[in-house]
């Protein structure tokens, strides 16, 4: 009975979840195959610890963790070689409707290394603090500090140069 339960709990769970840590597992890799990957391994680890996790409290909070280390894991690792198979996408021009500095935003974070990307969607996108940042990437704070601050100004640098490229500034 109990089993039974705990499997209801966590297919619940993972129905209501599942796109919003897809979207998150895109933000951090940029392909939705891999996404689909990053979060069915996300799911699969949420699922062996989900007792303890569920007693615990903050299951969303688990598996955004579960889903940032999976990715810098497997990227450590060598499973995302990146391959370039085809140009980037003209940039928008400067009065941009939203979709396409979406498009933009994407095409920049993707050009960061995997761990700028982490600190940027965990603490801008997710809303962490720096210490829920901190703890899920396992380093200090002043490391998150420092890694948004140099994250963001490469992402500056980079949407200024997919925007600039548009404009034909």
């Amino acid at each position: 009975m109990r089993e039974a339960v705990r499997e209801r709990e966590f297919r619940e769970y993972a129905e209501a979840r599942q796109a919003h840590l897809r979207r998150n597992a895109y933000l951090l890799c940029g392909d939705w195959h891999l996404a689909q990957d990053l979060t069915q391994t996300t799911l699969m680890k949420l699922y062996a610890a989900w007792g303890r996790v569920r007693r615990d409290g903050n299951v969303d909070a688990y598996a955004r963790t579960i889903l940032t280390r999976t990715f810098i894991d497997q990227h450590r690792k060598g499973r995302w070689r990146e391959e370039a198979v085809e140009e980037v996408p003209e940039a928008p021009e400067a009065d941009a409707d939203a979709p396409e500095l979406r498009l933009v935003m994407r095409s920049a974070l993707m050009e960061l290394p995997p761990r700028y990307r982490a600190v940027l969607v965990l603490r801008f996108w997710e809303d962490w603090s720096v210490e829920q940042t901190a703890e899920a990437l396992r380093v200090t704070p002043g490391t998150v500090k420092s890694q948004s601050a140099r994250g963001l100004k490469r992402l500056r640098g980079l949407v200024e140069g997919l925007v600039g490229e548009g404009s034909g500034r």
